[in-house]
């Protein structure tokens, strides 16, 4: 990159530009990296508070999170944008996440204007981004312009959220984050309107299939210090057998997520293509976050007792909706004609996992754990068993 380039270029829309590539920049990369912090002190928040409270909390501060990467990634998905000034405003945006990070141990008390103030910033260095790229579009295409407005507006409330009193700043700042998603997709006045409101699709596959790998990656994160904590010479053979089984499922998910729909591009550009694509993978990402908070109660227990309640409940749950999302986003991606991924052994999964939701308190967590395992490694089992009877069919006929 020359000198010039690298001190001032204006962003450009992708669309713009004769040859393009969809892979993900550095600066989105490093990026990424401040959220490896965020969602492993977001999952600590969730262990600390298994009850319906610390549930909603959890879910609500995720999609917070979720919407503070999802607007970067779809920004660089729209726009080319990679001189200084850019640089300088993604280094911001990583510094104000640092302080959500942060705040999140304390979110309900003190924390909170801490939190609400930096993600108000980091919404208004959002806006400044699409601010920047507004000389790109004309003016019967107003794309850039309305976003920055957009996110300027929602910067203030978010703000505002952080000097009301409890709980209305908490309401406040939850019309925020829904406002962030009715942006995109109110008719008549939504973005998704503009033509130019075009995404690269690769671009966007790969970001998702990046996070996928970093909220299964926290899962270890988890598992590792939770067990590090407790001293792994102290504990039992079984609580070993039951940390290594956590591993390897953690391992599992990012196959079968890859295998089925990871890096997959959707199928068409359509509204309802897109947007059942978007919302699949957030809740297929909410659950994988859930799922690694689990198994860090692996190391509380042993073989012959019951799995600790609130992490049994949260991994059955979050197992059953992390297959239902697969189930759902498998049909809007492109490559979704394997014949072995069917719905009826999505179908076996959910059923199981929801029966370790009924029985876990009733059995030993070696019953519990063999029962959840049967349901996430048949998923890559039976794939596997098919596809090679179909083959020795084949050679025989041959």
């Amino acid at each position: 990159m020359v000198i010039s380039d690298l001190l001032w270029r204006r962003p450009r829309h992708h669309m713009d530009v004769d040859e393009n590539h969809d892979h993900v920049h550095w600066v989105e990369l490093f990026f990424d990296l401040v959220h490896v912090v965020t969602i492993f002190i977001l999952g600590n928040y969730l262990s600390h508070h298994l009850g319906w409270q610390g549930f909603w909390v959890f879910t609500g501060l995720f999609l917070a999170i979720f919407y503070a990467w999802a607007d970067s990634s779809l920004y660089n998905s729209l726009y080319i944008s990679t001189d200084m000034p850019h640089r300088v405003v993604m280094a911001l945006k990583i510094v104000t996440m640092m302080t959500v990070a942060a705040a999140i141990p304390d979110v309900a008390g003190e924390g909170w204007t801490y939190f609400a103030l930096a993600y108000a910033l980091n919404r208004a260095l959002t806006a400044y981004l699409y601010w920047r790229a507004r000389c790109t579009d004309n003016a019967a295409n107003r794309l850039a312009q309305e976003q920055a407005r957009n996110f300027f507006v929602l910067a203030g409330v978010f703000a505002l959220s952080a000097f009301l009193p409890t709980p209305v700043a908490y309401w406040v700042f939850a019309a925020g984050v829904a406002a962030i998603q009715l942006q995109y997709m109110l008719p008549r006045v939504g973005t998704l309107r503009f033509e130019r409101f075009v995404p690269q699709l690769g671009h966007i596959s790969e970001r998702f299939g990046l996070l996928m790998l970093i909220l299964l990656g926290e899962g270890f994160f988890k598992l590792v210090v939770t067990l590090a904590d407790k001293g792994v010479y102290s504990v039992s053979a079984g609580t070993l057998f039951n940390v290594t089984m956590g591993g390897l499922s953690l391992f599992a998910l990012a196959w079968t997520y890859f295998d089925c729909a990871g890096n997959e591009k959707p199928k068409s550009r359509t509204s309802a293509v897109l947007l059942r694509y978007w919302f699949a993978h957030i809740v297929i990402l909410w659950s994988a976050v859930t799922i690694g908070v689990a198994l860090a109660g692996q190391v509380y227990v042993g073989l012959w007792e019951p799995y600790p309640p609130g992490y049994a409940a949260l991994g059955s749950v979050g197992l059953a909706v992390f297959l239902a999302s697969l189930w759902a986003l498998r049909r809007t991606v492109t490559d979704a004609t394997d014949k072995y991924h069917s719905g009826g052994l999505r179908l076996f999964g959910i059923v199981m996992a929801l029966v370790v939701l009924a029985v876990h308190p009733l059995v030993p967590s070696i019953v519990s754990n063999g029962l959840w395992v049967l349901a996430l490694f048949s998923q890559i089992g039976v794939p596997i068993f098919l596809a090679l009877r179909d083959a020795r069919r084949s050679d025989k006929m041959l």
